[in-house]
């Protein structure tokens, strides 16, 4: 007979407030529950304000994707006042935006996931002493390099939109800075210094070099090709998660969702991997096909979330954010709700970037194997490859004599949505405007996809599924669970805002 367990174990290193309940049958993960155990209540803050003010609110939804949110209200705005910003406009409005996910997929990487490499789970891995040397927190070699290089990059964000996070740079229209010609040059050394250390710490090589990289085949080759490839973060990286086994489990649904973000300037020589004028292209994957994307597919069910109960899922223009929890059911059991896609599960992020993007590397990893927390991880290690060109060269198309904004016509009522893309995925908000002010506000955030509970259909949510199968070695020291949930790149801090006093303390801690 097996032995069955259930584990609850509040997670840390995951930007916010978040528990797992996982039942293992035997050491393996059986069934899982993802609880957000805090109330965002963004949504409701925002009616009745001035049509403007989510330009001043939503970048403090979160201190992480600050101009991620930013970026969504600004395009909803500019939907709803048909603003067309200017060339120069849209390229700084996407470099500061990439300038966020660049340094993001780095920090999370080396600060936040490789952090349980060091982890004494993994003490029987031949490259643990490495790894403590190299990822343990606060005093690992790469830990300390990666603070000090990320801290550097994110000026280019102050230098542009006049500080980081919250900033407020962006306006239906356009943006409100100018930036000066020494403003572009700084820019550009920063970014330069950037790659730099990039290619030389944590690729091992330069970007053109990995851009070759295609295929299964070729990843094994590229690792066994040069010193410098093996004992780089990512060569270290792929040698440690492949001993420790995380190519092995963190499936989940295999669907990817991607709304599409980084629009191509008219004049620029950046060009888009697919259709659609975006250097991230939209789409929805079920395995390897992809399709169109059409954001009138999404819907947020409620049936296990705490919230009033509606039927089956209702599209954002509709959504209702009702909190509602009393404790005494046991069938909602997050503040998170549950987006879906057709009616299905997604992922997002990185590797739905890429797959939907056709980058070949990824395409033929996860057709061999499916998703896992190796691919999820490796594809946002190596996204700054596909960012940082397109960077320089809108640096180098942008000019100080601009424009930089281009004045909407006049703001009327109305509604509009701004989709974009935050480090950790496909990020939007839905937006109706009446007299002036914010009638309704809907906010789906990446980690609201990661994190959902069941639908009203009792289908998982994206990491509950990707928990089930996952072994454990220790159910006192539970890292697997950390290591596919991280893989994703979690940020409770977007999808939940407040917590009661008083709760039971769960019995786990990790």
């Amino acid at each position: 007979m097996a032995q069955r367990k259930t584990i609850q174990v509040p997670l840390n290193r995951v930007e916010g407030d978040l528990e797992i309940r996982a039942q293992l049958d035997d050491g393996v993960v059986t069934d899982a529950w993802s609880s957000g155990v805090m109330y965002r209540g963004f949504e409701n803050i925002l009616k009745g304000r001035g049509a403007m003010d989510g330009l001043v609110i939503t970048p403090r939804v979160c201190g992480i994707c600050t101009t991620s949110h930013l970026t969504a209200a600004a395009r909803a705005l500019d939907m709803i006042s048909g603003a067309e910003p200017p060339p120069d406009g849209v390229r700084v409005r996407n470099l500061l935006l990439m300038t966020e996910h660049i340094q993001s997929d780095v920090r999370h990487g080396f600060l936040m996931f490789t952090a349980d490499f060091a982890n004494p789970v993994h003490r029987d891995c031949s490259l643990y002493d490495e790894a403590v040397r190299r990822y343990e927190p606060f005093k690992g070699e790469t830990v300390i390099e990666v603070i000090k290089h990320t801290k550097t990059v994110i000026e280019i964000v102050a230098i542009l939109g006049g500080q980081w996070p919250h900033s407020s740079y962006m306006v239906p229209g356009g943006i409100t800075s100018v930036p000066s010609a020494s403003d572009l040059l700084q820019c550009k050394h920063l970014l330069s210094q950037y790659r730099r250390w990039y290619e030389k710490r944590i690729l091992g090589c330069p970007l053109e070099r990995w851009q070759q990289v295609e295929s299964a085949s070729d990843l094994d080759k590229w690792l066994e090709e040069s010193d410098s490839h093996r004992e780089s973060d990512l060569g270290f990286f792929m040698r440690f998660a492949r001993e420790a086994g995380l190519d092995k489990f963190g499936r989940g649904h295999n669907n990817f969702v991607s709304y599409g973000s980084l629009p191509l300037p008219s004049d620029t020589e950046v060009q888009a991997p697919r259709d659609g004028g975006q250097l991230t292209p939209a789409g929805f994957a079920r395995g390897g096909e992809v399709v169109e994307f059409d954001q009138k597919h999404i819907a947020e069910h409620v049936a296990h979330s705490w919230f009033v109960d509606y039927e089956g899922g209702k599209h954002p223009f509709d959504g209702e954010t009702r909190p509602y929890a009393t404790g005494r059911e046991g069938k909602k059991y997050s503040w998170a709700k549950a987006p879906r896609y057709d009616g299905l599960p997604a992922e997002t992020g990185p590797l739905a970037e890429m797959i939907i993007g056709g980058r070949p590397l990824f395409v033929d990893l996860v057709g061999r194997d499916g998703p896992n927390v190796f691919i999820r991880e490796l594809a946002r290690l190596v996204r700054p490859v596909v960012l940082m060109p397109a960077m320089e060269t809108w640096l180098s198309e942008t000019t100080a004599d601009g424009p930089f904004y281009s004045p909407p016509k006049e703001f009327s009522d109305g509604e509009g949505l701004g989709l974009t893309h935050a480090s950790r995925g496909a990020l939007g908000h839905w937006v109706k405007i009446e007299d002036r002010k914010i009638k309704h506000y809907q906010i789906i955030t990446p980690t609201a996809w990661h994190a959902s509970p069941r639908d009203s259909d009792g289908t998982r949510g994206p990491w509950e599924e990707a928990l089930v199968g996952t072994p454990v070695k220790d159910v006192g020291n539970p890292v697997e669970l950390g290591h596919v949930v991280r893989s994703f790149d979690a940020c409770l801090v977007c999808t939940v805002h407040a917590m009661c006093r008083g709760r039971r303390t769960a019995r786990t801690r990790h």
